[in-house]
């Protein structure tokens, strides 16, 4: 769970002004910036903010577990995003399948040979947030979201099936789909940045019959199907050391896991912050509001503003 969370709810049980309006500065970076991963519009990202927290202020006061308090917010977050959701322009026709997202033979040549050059190092860390972005919304929503809470906002398994009300099974399906489909949305746009210098051929698109089409060895194929459980150490003991000893002697799949791991820690290093003249503007009258709520005066620095 975000560390911002935890923060808020201790600062909102001090009751004291000052307090309190950074704990909602902290909830309003919280919500903004999982909706503009979510939905991907500075202007549905800025309203869901301000309707959330708004319709948090009267439960704020009672809620002194910040896990509970994680999983309302989210919750009525991704109602609001969901209800007025656009599709976005990068957005697949259709679902990609499991072998589409697994990498065939020229993709893992090329991982090999790209083990010591990092295509993003060149490119500014902006550019490579603002790519990552994109990647994102390229996910299809469904699978979109589970990767938002799971990886990005630092919800457990358990917590992200809660909020979505689905299976934990469910969500350990849906985050491995996602973790592939932004690695390769993620590796693609890295190839095509202007920034990135001499760019590499791009992997070839296969067809749904060719990725069908067994290309690996069924032990390399078993640990992709299997491989954020691994990673997320979701597996039995003896199981991971199988899928260990393999790893340890197939260099393609060392590669491929190691740019899934690069991948996955982009993801959960990526925040997007709201604009802080909007967001000063909104934290001011919610502070104040919420303060009236408790019977208690807000900071003189707070009401300037208005």
């Amino acid at each position: 769970m975000r560390p911002e969370l935890t923060e808020a709810a201790k600062l909102l049980r001090s009751d004291r002004p000052e307090a309190v309006a950074e704990a909602i500065q902290l909830l309003q970076q919280t919500v903004y910036s999982f909706s503009m991963k979510l939905c991907g519009h500075p202007e549905d990202a800025e309203d869901t903010a301000q309707e959330v927290l708004v319709r948090s202020l009267p439960h704020l006061a009672k809620i002194n577990d910040p896990k509970a308090l994680a999983v309302w917010l989210y919750t009525v977050a991704r109602n609001r995003c969901w209800r007025m959701r656009r599709r976005s322009v990068h957005a697949p026709r259709h679902t990609l399948s499991l072998d589409e997202l697994m990498p065939d033979e020229a993709e893992l040549g090329m991982l090999l040979r790209d083990a010591t050059a990092n295509p993003e190092s060149r490119i500014l860390e902006g550019e490579q947030n603002q790519l990552l972005h994109k990647a994102i919304l390229a996910i299809p929503p469904q699978y979109r979201i589970v990767l938002v809470l799971h990886d990005m906002e630092d919800l457990n398994t358990e917590q992200t099936a809660q909020i979505l009300n689905i299976q934990p099974g469910t969500v350990r399906v849906r985050l491995h789909r996602a973790r592939l489909q932004v690695r390769k949305e993620m590796a693609l746009l890295l190839e095509s940045a202007p920034a990135a210098g001499p760019a590499r051929k791009a992997p070839r698109k296969r067809s749904r019959k060719e990725a069908a089409a067994p290309g690996r060895p069924k032990e390399c194929r078993e640990l992709f199907a299997n491989l954020s459980d691994y990673l997320d150490g979701k597996v039995t003991p003896r199981t991971c050391e199988e899928m260990r000893q393999h790893i340890e002697a197939c260099p393609a799949c060392i590669a491929f896991i190691r740019d899934l791991r690069q991948a996955i820690d982009r993801c959960r290093k990526l925040d997007v912050p709201c604009d802080p003249e909007t967001s000063g503007r909104l934290r001011s009258l919610l502070t104040q509001e919420y303060l009236r709520m408790l019977g208690l005066q807000a900071p003189q620095k707070n009401s300037s503003i208005l």
